[in-house]
């Protein structure tokens, strides 16, 4: 939540979506919050598969998850914005997110293991 609070990035999100106050705040928070913690709860659980080696460090774990989240789902999430013309301001903001969250979850199971 912190990456798209308004101390970081939710301006420019809401910007880049082309939302309103008015339009989130129609939103249903508990689904919207409930879906993102099981499907991250999912995503966490699989990179788990990727790092579960007993031989796994936090080094390893940090570095796989910066491969995961910017070699693959950044990269996917990039093209699929691409064609959807999307401004790379966008790209970057949420790109950076993935990154980021994957990142920081290989790192907690490298140190986990």
């Amino acid at each position: 939540a912190l990456w798209y609070s308004p101390a970081l990035f939710y301006n420019a999100w809401k910007k880049e979506n082309n939302l309103t106050d008015e339009q989130l705040k129609r939103s249903n928070p508990a689904r919207t919050y409930g879906l993102a913690f099981l499907l991250a709860y999912l995503m966490a659980y699989n990179l788990a598969f990727f790092l579960g080696d007993a031989n796994t460090t936090w080094q390893w774990g940090l570095t796989a998850g910066f491969l995961t989240g910017f070699g693959w789902a950044a990269a996917v999430f990039t093209v699929i914005a691409l064609f959807e013309q999307k401004r790379w301001k966008y790209i970057f903001i949420n790109g950076g997110y993935i990154t980021v969250y994957f990142t920081v979850i290989g790192f907690i199971l490298g140190i986990w293991r």
